[in-house]
């Protein structure tokens, strides 16, 4: 299974790099099938909040198939001004098993053409925002994360990690994404809550 994770400059470290320590840690606990990779709009490094640097794994005309994909928040504003990055995020979502958005990454997916009438959320101080520039979307507020179908969103940083350890039980059943949260001693508790939390 191959999770494309999608970033771009100014990305929040933790929306990106939370998820990529779950699915990869639930890789090296026996989830074979895993293979998480990140994409970005070129091979150039990526410079993510405070000035980390990424080397992604692929850019957007060399990447494997994407069965999961997941977009996390950045400068959204600057991404949602370049058509071939939107018609890229259509077409991947479309072909996606499982379509996945962190933070203000929605906005992104939703400037590609999420459904009209879809439940969405986002972090608590762009919901505002989000319910202005799309307002044929359900945003919902205080929630860590939302799913629909094949989407699903959540909030920032954290709740980003709570949506790929729900991702995991789902796929892998909750004892494992509980071995996967414990191993990144990641509070329980919190497992737990994402998996009852539908």
């Amino acid at each position: 299974m191959n999770i494309g994770i999608y970033i771009y400059d100014h990305a929040e470290v933790l929306d990106f790099s939370g998820p990529f320590e779950v699915f990869s840690t639930a890789k090296r606990l026996g989830a074979e099938d895993i293979n998480v990779f990140m994409i970005s709009e070129s091979d150039k490094p990526v410079f993510a909040r405070g000035g980390f640097k990424v080397l992604v794994h692929y850019s957007l005309q060399n990447h494997p198939k994407i069965d999961w994909l997941v977009v996390v928040r950045g400068l959204h504003q600057n991404e949602m001004m370049k058509a071939d990055i939107i018609s890229w995020l259509a077409l991947a979502a479309d072909y996606a098993e499982l379509v996945a958005s962190i933070c203000t990454g929605v906005f992104l997916l939703a400037k590609a053409g999420l459904p009209n009438e879809l439940t969405v959320t986002t972090h608590w101080e762009d919901i505002e925002d989000l319910c202005v520039q799309f307002p044929d979307l359900n945003v919902v507020r205080d929630k860590r994360w939302v799913r629909l179908g094949k989407y699903i969103t959540s909030g920032g940083v954290s709740a980003g990690i709570d949506m790929s350890l729900h991702l995991v039980a789902t796929q892998y059943g909750l004892s494992f994404a509980k071995k996967v949260a414990r191993q990144m001693e990641y509070n329980l508790s919190n497992t737990n809550r994402v998996h009852l939390n539908t």
